[in-house]
């Protein structure tokens, strides 16, 4: 039987990685950071809105210090306390910095709302954030995802360019540059991003998984399964390298072991609607159609607005059943 490259479905996910802020002591009333970690604790238990109850109450009571500091300056007195410790002093583009605290509860409030899809107050936080501390390069990356999710891929790239001009070495920033750029089908830059994200760190399987989509993008099917047989090594458990990895052996005409992929990702996820479809596929070229059918009526049970697309792909199989034999 000879070996063909047809079409397939795909979707390569977005890495959800943000990097929250920890409190910073210079010249910051204790209650505020307590509120701080206070807030922290909330969000490692799950409990979101407790955690932007505390981050909101850190904000004002800091904000408020500000102001008296601020007063006290200007009428030439000075704060009780205010010469324990020098605010820090990122500095980017001749901006000073001085009040990197609340800054940072921004920050993190904004996660806090990201995390409960509260994308647009998630974006104002980050907006506070970056507007208080310019050189804040995780407030760059934080709000870069949720403008992703929020449609505006756009002004996603243009964060995530600004968080890794704020700090060359930001993995994560590199990781999603990576994930967005394959998104709008830049994958030459897909591939620039991830070798240097694998460069930061060559630990995380979701950067191997992502440079495999952005091989097999590019049809550089054998790094791309390279790739996929990483990040199944890093992360057993990751459905979607299967789903990945099943694609590059349907298109280099291995259909059993494509198989074989895509049922691994299907027992680790069941609602993957493409590992059915190309497994439905591959039978159908192999010839076993009531098998496949299975797959199909799976998809479509998830997925009722591609009938037509299963259509297709019926006639695909059958197709290139025909031209194999």
């Amino acid at each position: 039987m000879r070996r063909h490259v047809f079409s397939f479905a795909v979707l390569a996910l977005f890495i959800s990685t943000f990097v929250a802020t920890h409190p910073t002591q210079a010249q910051t009333p204790e209650a505020a950071i307590n509120h701080f970690k206070n807030a922290l604790k909330k969000t490692a238990r799950g409990d979101l809105d407790g955690a932007i109850e505390d981050y909101t109450r850190a904000i004002a009571l800091s904000s408020r210090f500000e102001t008296r500091k601020n007063n006290a300056r200007n009428s030439g007195n000075s704060f009780a306390g205010s010469d324990t410790v020098t605010p820090a002093d990122d500095s980017i583009d001749n901006i000073k910095v001085i009040d990197p605290f609340t800054a940072n509860a921004y920050n993190n409030r904004g996660l806090a709302r990201y995390n409960k899809g509260d994308y647009q107050q998630a974006i104002e936080d980050f907006n506070e954030a970056v507007r208080i501390r310019p050189g804040l390069a995780a407030a760059y990356l934080n709000r870069s995802a949720a403008f992703r999710l929020s449609g505006d891929l756009q002004r996603a790239l243009q964060d995530l360019d600004r968080a890794i001009a704020l700090k060359k070495d930001f993995f994560q920033a590199y990781n999603n540059r990576g994930s967005l750029h394959h998104e709008l089908g830049h994958d030459e830059e897909a591939l620039s991003d991830l070798n240097r994200a694998i460069e930061l760190n060559d630990r995380v399987a979701d950067s191997f998984y992502l440079r495999g989509y952005a091989h097999l993008a590019l049809k550089n099917l054998d790094a791309s399964v390279k790739d996929f047989d990483r990040a199944i090594q890093l992360a057993p458990d990751m459905a979607w390298a299967y789903q990945g990895r099943g694609t590059v052996l349907m298109k280099k005409g291995l259909m059993q072991p494509a198989i074989d992929d895509f049922s691994r990702a299907l027992e680790r996820n069941p609602d993957i609607v493409w590992a059915y479809l190309n497994r439905g596929l591959a039978k159908v070229y192999l010839g076993n159609e009531a098998e496949a059918q299975s797959d199909f009526d799976a998809c479509l049970k998830l997925r009722p607005d591609l009938k037509e697309l299963v259509a297709q792909k019926i006639e695909l199989g059958r197709h290139l059943r025909r031209l194999g034999k």
